[in-house]
């Protein structure tokens, strides 16, 4: 293990994990936000757009990310849609997690029990009351493993970012390899890259997840 060699090239990969984490990030939140949109779409079973918000969630759940990148980088300009190595990444990713995160808010929609909305409505409260005050607080809390896990899956995926010529974590890996054949290094420095990044969110979402659990269940 040459650690000459491991030590000149950290900042290499300090600079490429604050940009994983960058896209990552941004990709998390526009998944959140389609996420959410495509469930209430679906769980209110709005008229036709239910139906395209499910062959949505199909299509992007049934085609690895990699392809969907590739659709992107390579077959968008043939139609006159030039994208950057950014833009793929942004799109792609938030293409994929927001399939997963419909499917965990609207599984977690459908699992508030329908007696406590029966209830709210016997009160007298309005539709948008009881999705505010009864529905939402539960359904979060609900979907709070599921949550976390598609953070956790979607960071994992910027590793086919690559694959469009990103300068992500696993590209500096790949160029370091074939430039200077220092392979069990520059795989080493990956692995513990992706560690530093997912070990801190895989501590926090427990930490938070076991709070809301406590704050939303711990009286009863």
């Amino acid at each position: 293990m040459d650690f000459t060699f491991i030590q000149k090239f950290i900042p290499m990969y300090q600079e490429a994990a604050w940009l994983t984490l960058r896209i990552a990030a941004a990709g998390i939140l526009l998944s959140i936000a389609v996420g959410t949109v495509t469930s209430l779409l679906r769980y209110e079973k709005v008229p036709v757009l239910s139906k395209i918000a499910g062959a949505y969630v199909e299509l992007s759940r049934n085609t690895p990310l990699l392809i969907q990148l590739f659709f992107l980088y390579f077959a968008c300009p043939r139609i006159g849609i030039k994208l950057s190595s950014l833009q793929c990444c942004l799109i792609g990713m938030t293409f994929l997690g927001g399939s997963y995160m419909e499917e965990t808010f609207r599984s977690a929609l459908e699992s508030v029990s329908k007696s406590q909305i029966e209830s709210a409505k016997s009160l007298g409260l309005k539709k948008m009351q009881i999705m505010l005050y009864v529905v939402f607080p539960q359904a979060f809390t609900l979907s709070l493993p599921g949550l976390c896990a598609n953070i956790l899956f979607l960071i994992k995926e910027t590793s086919v970012f690559s694959a469009v010529a990103m300068a992500d974590l696993m590209y500096v890996a790949k160029d370091l390899i074939g430039l200077y054949y220092k392979t069990e290094e520059a795989l080493m420095m990956l692995v513990v890259s992706y560690f530093i990044l997912l070990i801190p969110i895989s501590v926090l979402t427990g930490i938070a997840e076991r709070k809301l659990n406590f704050a939303q269940f711990g009286r009863h």
